[in-house]
């Protein structure tokens, strides 16, 4: 029998006390959905301080020697009756954030249940469990060591906990510059507790406080049609006084506070002193009007489009099992949830991860947590597994929406790591769905690189033609793409007569103060969709080789090859004339079965001439200078929060045509490397792209690079252009990967050595692209409920065994009318001959 003081003592030496800087994962498995609350509860490494569940805790050991690990097990038990009722309990505070599952949100259910949770010291390879009061009788010295290590990982904010908190820091709101010196005017008037109106419209609802000579005005007016008559913002415009509060949100816990100047939702730390200037005691006030974040959940629910995509009111049957695991909202992950549900719906990507985990986690480094490979084959293999797709426990009190709800899975680390360095995906903002498959994509291309790359089923050529249309002279170019973006006709619409009427009814609605109509949704053919990708584009300004002048010509586009999957995205998302993000609410008819063979392109034609391969003269005079930009456009743009140098480049890139073109090209150049990066031009002096000074690049991190399928010499060269920082490197290397390549094909043009030569690593025929006939098949859609990407919902429907089933975040359930007309990105797989 092992002796408990020899074994520990021999395992002293590795158990340390985590540091400020250390990530204690205690909540999750590194290479599971395992937790606490599992069958066998976590192991967490009290070295690494990794967690582990009882399958993957030997592979630690046997990969890094350590045998000390604390393994927690909690057990839930119903609450005592009078758990949550307790006299002088505070009351439960209302929602700040517009945010599911999160400090400040809203609960997906109010716990019913605590925890019992059980400790114990576990010695590998023997599992020799010591419990805690089994320490009581080692020397002082092993002791003290012991527990010192196992209350420190208990007291320290899990890996989990400090990325939400990261995630959600600046979404806070803030407190207002105005709020310790506002001007409040003599002589205000004394505010009832209630009766209130709008002083200039008589409205009776949506009513703020100027709180500087308290004015009491209706708010704005919403999108469709409700709210107010914006007299509130007007006052502002008039006089100048900056914080309204909205009545009706009053408590003794705060209240709505809106600063125009800042124009946001503030906090005003002194709002029961400024509203006793109006005799409003705040202490005795109760909520009696929706807050703002109320509002934009309403506002987002009463499009009749919420009920329709997540099939509301109608029973459906849930489903468990082997590919029907249910994914947890983390607030706001929606998007995620369901981009990630259909990607390991396909086949290339099961393969790649799922089959080859154990090859993948064998592999991982010290740290797999911080592996993409490895975390991307957890989530999968957990999703198809069915392991975690079983009914939540039923608790007292269930509707019948939450009876349906599996446990699930939680992507916290996938969702971490996916997202670290990005501006928006390591927040818990909502984004758009279609940006976050893109970013995947990204990922994969760059830790794929010098292995099988599942990402080339949605890989596919487009040809550009462009034609003069002068000389009549012709130019064809490819380029790569992953999705297939249909522009939306608006004036294909199939009712608009019904659509008039509506706009009609609704303005009329908008006048005499009542609620919209129902809507009404345009109706477009999808048909109209193709052709509007396919039709020519005129391009004024066009350089023609042919004339060494600039002419009028036309751009067509067309496919070069067919993918295996091809991915759509129905560009519903556009910009207002006030450059306000919306939403085209349309109904398309998407087909079930797709013949895109018209479309594929058959290059140069006969009877086609080529234009000559001329690069039109340099416009910078011999001692070039910077280019002249619209300074008003850039500052507009500026003032809509865009970085300033990415302002100046769209500008120039736009040739100066105005604040609409620049901001086209800011809106898909955003995920640009270089985006907000300094504007250099062509002959136009610049910083050496390849410093040579500075600390020597750091051994590991040229490891890591060339892991990903680069050269020592180019890891090198990454490194020393951005000053040795690890993510800024793969971001350039990436950037720079045309040049790269072109260098790589001319080192081995010149007989340069295999071990000068990075052709080995780099393929000069480019990225592969399969090809195929153009018929297809639907597979799966996801669709978006709200206003803008900014806000709303996202669910996602996918065909498995002969049947449609919606993934709606925990609820997988069995499809009885899938919405396809209201889809935003299609996923459509290859029939094959």
């Amino acid at each position: 029998m092992v002796d408990v003081k020899d074994a520990l003592l021999s395992v002293l030496p590795s158990i340390r006390i985590p540091r400020a800087g250390d990530r204690v994962h205690k909540d999750e498995c590194a290479f599971s959905f395992h937790t606490p609350e599992s069958d066998g509860g976590l192991y967490i490494c009290m070295n690494t301080f990794l967690g582990f569940g009882r399958p993957y805790v030997e592979r630690h050991y046997s990969k890094t020697g350590q045998r000390a690990f604390l393994h927690i097990k909690r057990t839930a038990k119903p609450k005592s009756d009078d758990s949550s009722s307790n006299i002088g309990d505070p009351p439960r505070k209302k929602p700040t954030r517009l945010a599911i599952g999160m400090e400040g949100g809203f609960d997906m259910c109010d716990e019913q249940c605590e925890y019992e949770e059980e400790l114990k010291l576990v010695i590998l390879p023997e599992f020799l469990e010591i419990q805690r009061d089994g320490l009581l009788g080692l020397p002082e010295m092993v002791r003290d060591r012991v527990t010192s290590a196992i209350d420190a990982i208990l007291a320290a904010d899990s890996a989990s906990r400090k990325q939400e908190i990261q995630a959600w820091d600046g979404e806070v709101r803030q407190v207002s510059k105005h709020a310790f010196n506002l001007q409040q005017l003599e002589g205000a008037p004394r505010i009832p507790p209630c009766g209130w109106k709008c002083s200039v419209c008589d409205l009776r609802e949506n009513l703020w406080l100027n709180m500087t000579d308290g004015a009491i005005l209706c708010g704005r007016r919403y999108f469709d049609g409700s709210g107010g008559n914006n007299h509130a913002v007007q006052h502002y415009r008039e006089t100048g006084y900056p914080l309204a509060v909205k009545l009706g949100t009053i408590t003794p816990d705060g209240a709505d506070v809106y600063s125009y100047d800042e124009d946001d939702m503030v906090l005003d730390p002194s709002l029961a002193e400024h509203l006793a200037h109006f005799g409003i005691d705040m202490m005795k006030m109760q909520k009696t009007d929706k807050t703002m974040t109320e509002l934009e959940i309403d506002m987002n629910q009463r499009i009749g489009e919420w009920e329709l995509i997540q099939e509301s009111g109608v029973q459906l049957q849930p489903l468990y099992g082997q590919g029907y695991t249910g994914m947890r909202n983390l607030g706001n992950s929606c998007y995620l949830n369901s981009t990630m549900q259909v990607i390991f719906s396909i086949p290339a990507f099961q393969r790649k991860y799922v089959e080859r985990m154990e090859h993948i986690f064998q592999k991982a480094p010290a740290d797999p947590t911080q592996d993409f490979s490895a975390q991307v084959a957890k989530l999968g293999s957990s999703l198809l597994s069915g392991e975690y797709s079983k009914p939540a426990p039923e608790r007292e009190g269930d509707s019948q929406e939450q009876k349906g709800l599996q446990d699930g899975i939680a992507p916290r680390m996938f969702k971490s790591l996916v997202g670290k360095g990005h501006p928006e995906f390591s927040t818990n903002r909502q984004q758009d769905a279609q940006e976050f498959f893109l970013h995947f994509i990204n990922m994969v291309e760059r830790n794929c690189r010098s292995s099988s790359n599942p990402n080339e089923v949605f890989r596919f050529l487009v040809e550009e033609k462009i034609k003069c249309l002068v000389s009549q002279k012709v130019k064809y170019t490819q380029r790569v793409e992953y999705i297939l973006q249909l522009p939306v006709p608006m004036e294909a619409a199939l009712n608009k007569e019904e659509l008039s009427a509506y706009e009609q009814a609704r303005l009329q609605a908008e006048q005499d103060h009542r609620p919209p109509p129902e809507l009404v949704r345009a109706r477009i053919p999808f048909t109209c969709c193709l052709e509007a990708f396919a039709a020519a584009e005129q391009l004024d300004e066009f350089w023609s080789a042919a004339l060494q002048a600039k002419s009028n010509a036309l751009k067509t586009s067309r496919f070069a090859s067919f993918p295996d999957y091809l991915v759509i995205q129905i560009k519903k998302f556009t910009f207002g004339l006030d450059w306000v993000p919306k939403k085209l609410d349309v109904s398309i008819d998407v087909p079930e079965e797709l013949d895109l063979s018209q479309f594929r392109g058959g290059g140069l034609q006969g009877g086609e001439e080529e234009l000559p391969d001329v690069a039109p003269p340099l416009v910078t005079p011999d001692e070039p200078k910077a280019p002249m930009l619209d300074e008003s456009v850039v500052t507009q743009l500026v003032e809509m929060g865009f970085p300033a140098e990415a302002c100046r480049k769209a500008v120039y890139y736009t040739g100066n045509s105005g604040a609409e073109a620049a901001m086209t090209w800011v809106m898909s150049h955003m995920d640009d490397p270089d985006f907000a990066h300094p504007l250099v031009i062509s002959g136009v002096s610049a910083p050496s792209s390849v410093p040579t000074g500075g600390d020597p690049p750091s051994e590991e991190h040229i490891a890591t690079i060339i892991s990903m399928g680069f050269s020592q010499e180019q890891a090198v060269r990454a490194l020393r252009s951005t000053s040795n920082s690890l993510e800024r490197a793969v971001d350039w290397i990436f950037s720079h990967i045309d040049d790269l390549d072109a260098e790589a094909a001319m080192d081995l043009s010149e007989g340069r050595s295999a071990a000068e030569s990075v052709s080995e690593s780099i393929p000069a025929a480019g990225p592969r692209v399969k090809d195929g006939n153009g018929r297809y098949e639907l597979f799966a859609f996801i669709s978006h409920m709200g206003t803008s990407t900014m806000c709303g919902h996202y669910v996602c429907h996918i065909k498995k065994d002969g049947r449609w089933v919606i993934y709606n975040d925990q609820k997988v359930c069995a499809s009885e009318k899938p919405p396809k007309d209201l889809g935003y990105i299609y996923f459509y797989q290859r029939v094959q001959s």
